[in-house]
């Protein structure tokens, strides 16, 4: 089998294992980066995600490197689009006008400027990236990682890379497993951390729900129906007990009065994306479905440069909470994928053919499925959005009480002495493979504990996605766009500092003259710590 060396090996290559790679290698330092798919960048990318962020993103609460990826973003549309030329004057250009981020795109922009970013290190030879790569196996010695064994899913080889320090940036912390490194999934007791809306009793394999998001467009007068999905007739039927009616319905439980709500659906509004205020933006919601994720605004560009919008479709209807993921065989993996796949087919379906429209008749066979727009033959995301992970047991966990604004009150905080990032985003959790319906819950600004990417026994794999020391509550809060960059970007940085100085990750959080001098590190590559006053925000 061929043996590879390097500094720094990290497996997945979303968010988080790019944020990564990109502090490695700007360290000097040389990294090995996988991705399970052929594209790079996780949500962003393969998963078909756009970015969920916190309210003040434009002035704070982000990495500088994070800030790079959305400026880029913007820089793409600003060179290669015909926008109109308002869009294209307007600083805080959102492509989509989606109501969902102050930055809806599309992946395909977020891939090209990923790959950009990380180019430079190939070309010096300090980053290798191997797509269409998974962990398959894992050598340790005692309490450190030695090894890791990897499948090139192309050609079917395998190959083994050691590293001093492994970073584990997988979408389900496959590496956790793998290297037997001590973690925890689904819903801890409330006993555990006395969480106000922890279980009485453990849950570990009540998760969230995940989802096949798809890409669409609307063809007026063209006919783009898909064959019937196989599994069409349970889903139309499919009532959850927590639901006011069918899933396949226009009529949704609002995440957090759980009263009845119901949504609209109209491809290509007759609307100018640049006359909506972002007060108009976030107050919609995802009350208009066409526009919550869109993520592409025909009217934001030259007229006649674009005969639909597009639009990517994460939502309450095609979250799959009807089988596990993670720390399930094989079997049950597979199985669950399809059937989630199928939910998605059966939410296109039910909308081209049966969705109630407001002249009165039903369905839209104009909508088109977008392939192109996700990378993959059959329309839907290459890989699925999965939202929940295998978590470490780590020498801090970041709970619902160190988050909830109804814990902590309107301006309470949790300050950390050994703050190495911050974030900020609702208590989110989608229903769960336990038949819970959903919990939100406000929360307010949070900064990142390092102690939170500390493994109690483990001395050189570090998580760098949303594996670190949360809870299945405090995951809601930890698992968005920012907030994973932020955490793989302090694993990377972290690695690079413990091979420069010669110490180790438990020793920097341990040691206070440690800590002082990587703290400068991260102030020195823009990852800011602690959040400013927000109250006049």
């Amino acid at each position: 089998m061929p043996e590879l060396s390097t500094d720094v090996l990290i497996v997945g290559g979303g968010l988080g294992g790019v944020a990564a790679a990109l502090a490695v290698c700007r360290s000097g330092r040389r990294a090995i980066l996988t991705e399970e798919t052929d594209w790079v960048g996780g949500q962003s990318t393969s998963q078909a995600v756009p970015p969920d962020e916190n309210p003040w993103i434009e002035q704070f609460g982000a990495t500088a490197s994070y800030r790079e990826l959305r400026e880029g973003i913007r820089a793409y549309y600003r060179r290669h689009y015909p926008l109109r030329t308002k869009a294209a004057r307007t600083p805080w250009l959102n492509p989509g006008a989606g109501r969902v981020s102050k930055l809806c795109h599309e992946p395909r922009v977020a891939l090209a400027v990923l790959e950009a970013m990380l180019a430079p290190h190939q070309a010096a030879g300090r980053l290798t990236v191997l797509l269409e790569t998974t962990a398959v196996a894992a050598h340790s010695d005692g309490d450190r990682v030695r090894a890791v064994e990897l499948l090139d899913g192309r050609t079917g080889r395998q190959l083994t890379v050691s590293a001093p320090y492994v970073l584990d940036a997988t979408e389900r912390g496959d590496l956790l497993a793998l290297t037997a490194t001590e973690y925890v999934t689904g819903a801890e007791a409330q006993s555990e951390y006395d969480e106000p809306h922890a279980p009485e009793q453990a849950a570990p394999q009540n998760q969230q729900g995940f989802t096949f998001c798809f890409a669409l467009d609307h063809r007026a007068g063209e006919d783009h129906t898909i064959d019937r999905p196989k599994t069409y007739d349970f889903w139309r039927e499919y009532r959850p007990d927590f639901w006011p009616g069918p899933l396949l319905g226009l009529v949704a439980p609002h995440p957090r009065t759980l009263e009845p709500v119901p949504r609209t659906f109209t491809p290509n509004p007759d609307e100018d994306p640049l006359e909506v205020t972002a007060d108009q933006s976030k107050d919609g919601g995802d009350l208009e479905l066409w526009l919550f994720r869109r993520i592409l605004a025909r009217g934001m560009h030259e007229p006649g440069s674009f005969d639909s919008d597009i639009t990517l479709v994460n939502w309450p209807m095609n979250d799959y909470w009807l089988g596990n993921v993670v720390d399930v065989d094989e079997a049950t993996v597979n199985a669950s994928l399809t059937a989630a796949r199928e939910l998605s087919f059966s939410l296109l379906y039910w909308l081209q053919t049966e969705a109630p429209r407001a002249d009165g008749g039903t369905g839209w066979p104009g909508l088109r499925l977008r392939g192109d727009v996700t990378g993959s033959p059959d329309g839907l995301a290459k890989a699925p959005y999965i939202r929940e992970s295998r978590r470490i047991r780590a020498l801090t966990t970041v709970t619902e009480n160190d988050v909830s604004l109804e814990v902590l009150g309107p301006y309470g905080r949790v300050r950390r002495s050994d703050s190495v990032g911050i974030g900020s985003y609702h208590l989110d959790l989608h229903p769960s493979t336990g038949g819970d319906t959903y919990i939100d819950l406000e929360s307010v600004p949070f900064e990142i504990p390092l102690g939170a990417l500390i493994p109690r026994r483990v001395r050189n794999l570090l998580p760098a996605a949303k594996n670190l020391g949360t809870t299945h509550i405090s995951n809601g809060s930890f698992r968005l766009h920012p907030v994973e960059w932020n955490i793989g970007e302090v694993a990377g940085h972290l690695a690079a500092h413990c091979l420069a100085t010669g110490s180790e990750p438990h020793q920097v959080h341990g040691d206070t003259e440690r800590f002082e001098n990587f703290a400068r590190v991260l102030d020195q590559a823009g990852v800011e710590r602690h959040w400013p006053d927000v109250r006049g925000y």
